[in-house]
């Protein structure tokens, strides 16, 4: 029968295809077809989208050859790329079928079956002509091997293991859900990710591949963590910028992920995420799609509408614009929308309350009147609504009192402008611009000459100008606002108005920018004429002149970007410092002030780099005091570049041979977030000694000011209010009284940032390290008890380096948690040699031979920035000695490691350190915590028994556990006990790490709650829980950390875990460390200061128990 068809060609065409979905029901890019004619011979289709109605067009069409064999195979299968495809996807259906069973059909479309998918059979619609064969025929199949010789063998064998974990995953979902299954298609996937690295062009599919098995097994419940489900579609989706095919199918996978946990831990982050990840996906879906189905659907942009508008109000300008996005994300007619517009409204109206802004007042009766409008007469929240808006109505009776050719029109259009350019610059909207633009122009128009405020009009207008302009950077609006600031200065000038200085900013600005497109000199010249002449307008301590400094350091540094001269660098310089010190501008601004001048010393190799930096801590420091908690850590945030400021000081003295001041810089910056709080517990006994009423006084502030700390937050905005008021004034009084203890003989540096001799005092018992990671060198420096403190360079490496490294560290302890204890640890033994060779032999040396530190001595280990996510106390060769007499020591061979978050940390618990007290010991355990808080820990009671059995009869034990293990109740075990053992979840909190949390039976135990708690007695903590010494990823300079708080609350002894430990091995580690605490107490004492020593020795006890991964976990903190 093949024989009658020799020498003939069939052209086979894919018209469509229907009823098509995925079996594991994961969000496909696109559907193509394949047809194989033997194992040699293939076509693939193009790659199409799914419709809404699950239906595929294709149009595509091969040219087959009936004589190369007696059947074929056609497959539908679901590609995850749009773009460069990794393997070959997912299997939808696989049919074969003879030529006969084909070529009877007919030259009519026909309809080709396929086994069923849940109940609903796929279907292709193919159609059959017969052709005469053309040797360039460019539908024909193409021979597998000319695949293999375009494609790399490694290529080959990553889209080979990504097929096989497709396959495995769809068996897992689709079947029983066996675990093993599971782990099979992660182990796959994880393969493919390993060959490829960062550059490899296949890496953020294999990244989106592996965190879609994890986020299977997460919903599932058959794993934890869902954070390295998101991290991976994090970093995929870094890698898939704006205009990439596949953005945006990693932005829904994204969302998919946070609304899953925001569902399990409803954390506020989670949905905010998620509804900026919508506001920017929603544009991308063609409609008519299955993919825009599935983003608007009831677990997509819906499910996000409806969080976001249970969430409480927040007038804040994130929760501002978060109630735009979800605007914005709901569509005429949407169900949600008067849900979210009376949200927006009510979110207007409380900063309105706060603010008094009428602008505000405006928009929310507009919110209000929309909402109304949108609902029906019988919808059930239709009075609600009409009472929120009745609520402010009597404020809008000035409305209609501003008619066009009422004489102050112009002034409400001029407000309205103001506002959108506000919004404009907190958000980015360019309608926002436009509309202030064109607001502007209309109240310019409203405002003939003659009248008063015409010259605010016309400077108004400039600066919308401007502002469009640095961002669409078109010369037409840079000109016209030029022109428009020179006439409002003319007006001004002829009425020698005591303001005009104000105007002459804007033309400054302006010309600066047109200089540095033109580079017409005199456009500069006339800048820095108009900012000398403010100066000599203003009195010296006007707030006003900070400005004049600011656009004069401007102009000059344009000028020198052009032309460089060193004169003009230096009055940059010059005009920097006088803008960061001028005492009546507030500290904000002299903070961004004194972080540019420090970048810009840096970008230019200015000598007063290091001044620069000394100035913005200082600043910082002012600023910070006189802030609540809360707003201190945003005050960090907002001002950019603040974050890494201590450790470029640091690194910028070091490069300056002044080691002893980047100790100083260091300290300074990293001790922030805990600086206040220390003051305000500092021990006044010494003060005592000299002036009991002035301890006496300033111990009472101090109490009042933690008091009032803690109101500063009501959600009552009255009270807040006053509250702060309240605090600035007490803050004042606790001042005054700091200054007059200063007066006093011997108190000159009371409460102020500690000189290096006093820094010193930390290592009298060991030798501190501290780690410099800086984007401009990487170092460290030693402090010893006596003489100067050694530098260490590391050469060789680079922060991009050690952020690698960190990286490289996430993954592979990731990958260890699934791995057999018996399996090589390979990857992970090589990059603990990388630390040893890069960063701990130089240290290792300096102490040796320098130094001459003995062996088994104590060192504590001091990491800033990216040093703090690295292992350092596990450096290793795993090598032999040169003369293969035994294999080389390791850091923990050599030296006993403790960490410390500051060397001040390491002071203030020597100072507390009291006379010995009848020890008391408590062991917390929460197996079961609360709902959200985490899963079922079966080892904890046996664990706490284990450390029962241990601690000495004589020693007063309380066991805290089940139903007692409630947030109360740790608290009180905690401030009551000298000694506490915790085996419970840990959770760090990446965005706001005062919320970082132990897991309690009704709500969790929050690093906020650890540090207001005062626990004078406390001696040691054994944290047996996940993730209690990682730091503030958004302030890494700083060291926010569970064990940190512990300690600050006045544990001088912390043991803790650098990522997550599993129960029942921990067990192993938890017996060795308490067998050896325990044994040989001297005179029953309890000591904890031997606890460094006992964890060393522990973790080298169970080293055929624990895995080198688990066994590194644990690290000892404090004394």
């Amino acid at each position: 029968m093949i024989g009658s068809w020799e020498g003939q060609s069939i052209r086979l065409e894919v018209i469509g295809g229907k009823k098509i979905s995925v079996p594991s029901g994961r969000m496909p890019a696109g559907i193509y077809v394949s047809v194989n004619v033997d194992s040699k011979k293939c076509w693939k289709s193009a790659v199409r989208v799914l419709s809404s109605d699950s239906l595929v067009v294709w149009g595509d069409a091969v040219t087959l050859s009936p004589d190369v064999s007696p059947k074929l195979s056609v497959e539908i299968r679901a590609s995850f790329e749009l773009g460069r495809m990794l393997g070959r996807g997912e299997l939808i259906g696989r049919l074969e079928i003879s030529w006969e069973g084909l070529l009877h059909r007919g030259d009519e479309p026909f309809e080709l079956s396929f086994p069923p998918i849940r109940s609903v059979s796929p279907s292709l619609t193919l159609k059959i002509t017969y052709v005469t064969a053309c040797a360039n025929d460019s539908s024909r199949l193409f021979e597998a091997s000319d695949i293999s010789l375009r494609a790399s063998v490694d290529d080959c064998r990553i889209a080979r293991d990504t097929d096989v974990g497709h396959i495995r995953l769809s068996e897992y979902i689709g079947g029983r859900g066996e675990v093993h299954i599971l782990d099979d298609a992660m182990n796959y996937f994880e393969l493919a990710l390993d060959q490829c690295p960062v550059d490899h062009p296949d890496h953020a599919a294999a990244l989106t591949n592996l965190a879609w098995a994890r986020l299977q097994g997460y919903i599932r419940k058959d794993l934890r963590g869902i954070y390295i489900a998101t991290s991976l579609l994090r970093d995929a989706l870094a890698l898939r910028p704006r205009g990439h095919p596949d953005r945006p199918v990693s932005l829904y996978y994204l969302i998919e992920a946070l609304i899953w946990s925001y569902s399990y831990h409803a954390i506020t982050v989670d949905i905010f995420k998620s509804a900026q990840l919508c506001y920017e996906l929603l544009p991308l879906c063609s409609e008519d799609t299955y993919f825009r189905n599935m983003v608007i659907g009831k677990n997509g942009a819906d499910y996000v509408i409806r969080a976001c508008n249970n969430l409480p109000i927040d007038e804040s300008d994130e929760g501002i614009y978060l109630r735009r996005l979800v605007l914005e994300l709901c569509p005429l007619g949407n169900q949600h929308k008067p849900s979210a517009l009376d949200k927006f409204a009510k979110t207007v109206k409380a900063r309105f309350q706060q603010c008094s802004s009428l602008d505000d007042l405006d928009r929310n009766i507009q919110l209000g009147r929309e909402v109304v409008s949108m609902c029906p007469e019988e919808y059930s929240n239709r009075v609600t609504y009409l009472i929120n808006l009745a609520v402010i109505s009597l404020y809008e009776e000035a409305l209609p009192l501003r008619p066009v050719g009422h004489e102050y029109h112009d002034a409400s259009l001029d407000g309205l402008g103001r506002a959108l350019l506000a919004r404009f610059n907190e958000c980015s909207d360019i309608d926002d611009i436009n509309r202030a633009t064109g607001l502007f122009r209309k109240a310019l128009a409203s405002c003939p000459s003659g009248r008063p405020n015409r010259d605010t009009r016309l400077n108004n207008l400039a600066a919308a100008l401007i502002t469009r302009h640095d961002k669409l950077h078109a010369s037409d609006d840079l000109d016209e606002a030029i022109d428009l600031c020179r006439k409002s200065f003319l007006l001004l000038k002829q009425d020698e108005h005591p303001e005009r200085h104000k105007n002459l900013f804007n033309l400054s600005m302006a010309l600066c920018s047109r200089f540095a497109q033109t580079r017409k000199n005199e456009d500069v010249e006339e800048a820095i004429g108009l900012c000398q002449h403010s100066l000599v307008a203003l009195p010296p301590l006007h707030p006003d002149r900070y400005f004049s400094y600011k656009w004069l350091k401007e102009a000059y540094l344009s000028r020198y970007r052009i032309l460089p001269n060193a004169v003009d660098l230096s009055l940059a310089v010059g005009n920097f410092r006088l803008a960061s010190t001028h005492p009546t501008q507030g500290f904000p601004e002299r903070i961004k002030e004194a972080v540019q001048w420090a970048r810009q010393s840096e970008v230019y190799e200015h000598e007063s780099a290091l001044e620069a930096y000394q100035i913005c801590l200082d600043l910082f420091d002012n600023h910070v005091t006189r802030s609540s908690l809360i707003s201190r850590r945003h005050a960090a945030t907002v001002f950019d570049g603040a974050q890494s400021l201590p450790i470029n000081a640091a690194s910028c003295a070091i490069r300056r041979n002044n080691l002893q001041r980047g100790v100083e810089l260091e300290e300074q910056g990293r001790d922030q977030r805990w600086l206040l709080a220390s003051r305000l517990k500092t021990p006044l006994d010494n003060l005592k000694s000299i002036s009991i009423p002035l301890a006496d006084k300033l111990s009472e502030l101090s109490k009042r000011l933690s008091d009032a700390e803690n109101s500063t937050g009501n959600a009552d905005r009255a009270v807040a209010d006053r509250a702060v008021m309240a605090y600035r004034r007490l803050m004042a009084q606790w001042e005054a009284v700091v200054t007059e203890i200063r007066n006093l003989q011997g108190f000159s540096r009371f409460l102020l940032p500690p000189l290096y001799e006093d820094l010193q005092v930390a290592a009298c018992r060991g030798p501190v390290i501290i780690l410099i990671a800086s984007e401009y060198s990487c170092n460290a420096i030693i402090v010893s008890a006596s003489g100067q403190p050694r530098h260490v360079p590391f050469p060789s490496l680079a922060l991009t380096d050690l952020e690698m490294l960190k990286k490289h560290f996430a993954n592979v302890i990731r990958d260890m948690a699934r791995m057999d204890t018996k399996e090589s640890r390979t990857a992970l033994i090589t990059l603990l040699r990388t630390i040893w060779d890069e960063v701990m032999l130089p240290i290792v040396d300096v102490l040796q031979h320098e130094l001459k530190l003995p062996s088994r001595s104590r060192i504590w280990l001091c990491p800033t920035a990216v040093f703090t996510s690295i292992p350092l106390h596990a450096a290793h060769p795993f090598r032999m000695n040169a003369d293969r007499s035994g294999r080389e020591p390791c850091l923990e061979d050599l030296y006993v490691c403790s960490y410390t978050p500051t060397l001040s940390a390491l002071i203030r618990a020597r100072q507390t350190m009291t006379t010995r007290i009848t020890p008391s010991f408590v062991a917390i355990g929460q197996d079961r915590p609360g709902v959200g808080q985490g899963t079922v820990l079966a080892a904890i009671d046996s664990e706490l028994e284990l450390v029962h059995s241990f601690v000495p009869p004589s020693v007063k034990f309380t066991r805290l556990s089940g139903d007692e293990a409630t947030q109360a109740g740790a608290l009180e075990a905690l401030r009551c006990n000298t000694w506490v053992h915790l085996a419970c979840h840990g959770k760090q909190d990446r965005e706001n790490p005062s919320n970082s949390r132990f897991a309690m039976r009704n709500k969790p135990l929050t690093l906020l709650d650890i540090t207001e708690n005062d626990a004078p007695q406390a001696e040691f903590a054994f944290l047996s829980a996940c993730h209690t010494t990682r730091g503030d990823e958004n302030i890494p300079d700083e060291v926010i950390h569970l064990a940190a708080g512990l300690q600050f609350s006045r544990f001088k002894s912390v043991v803790g875990t650098l990522w997550e430990v599993d129960d029942a091995v921990a067990r192993h580690v938890v017996e060795a460390f308490y067998k050896n605490m325990f044994k040989d107490l001297d005179e029953g004492v309890m000591d904890c200061t031997k606890a460094a020593w006992v964890l060393n020795k522990a973790t080298y006890a169970v080293k055929k128990k624990v895995p080198l991964e688990q066994r590194i976990g644990f690290i000892h903190i404090g004394l």
